[in-house]
């Protein structure tokens, strides 16, 4: 079935508000739609990261960079990044959901230096976006999503 970026970013949003998400639910409702928009499985990973027990932790950084210890990036991004840009360039293990990072890397321009951008190199800067015509047309046209997905996330 086809759904709007709006229709997403609502869906999300209300997924993570109804269980107990309310303070990273409208960034991570965004981030949801745009890798959606971009191929990848934005809906399919909130809802597994949604039935994870762990969805919170200290996040310290130490010597080695910075431990997620597989809390989901779903529930997390937006402390990685606070911690990203304070401390310039972080090296990141036990990540579960990393996809939810680079929404965040492609709009500031930092590589996130993992796979899951082959985009984009490790270190240096994006000299091209190859997501926007991809965004753009998400944005146009809607995005297929499994309609068994969006159900359960509605429910």
């Amino acid at each position: 079935m086809k759904q709007t970026l709006t229709d997403i970013v609502a869906r999300a949003e209300k997924s993570l508000q109804a269980a107990g998400h309310a303070a990273c639910a409208e960034a991570t409702a965004r981030n949801c739609a745009w890798l959606e928009a971009c191929g990848y499985p934005g809906l399919k990973i909130l809802a597994e990261a949604l039935a994870d027990e762990v969805t919170s932790g200290q996040l310290e950084p130490d010597a080695l960079g910075l431990d997620l210890k597989n809390i989901s990036c779903v529930f997390i991004g937006g402390d990685v990044e606070r911690l990203r840009t304070a401390h310039d360039r972080l090296f990141l293990r036990n990540v579960r959901h990393g996809l939810y990072l680079l929404p965040g890397s492609v709009r500031d321009n930092y590589g996130i230096g993992c796979p899951v951008d082959p985009g984009f190199a490790l270190g240096g800067e994006r000299h091209k976006n190859p997501y926007g015509e991809k965004y753009a047309l998400a944005a146009r046209d809607g995005v297929m999503v499994d309609a068994a997905l969006w159900q359960h996330l509605g429910a």
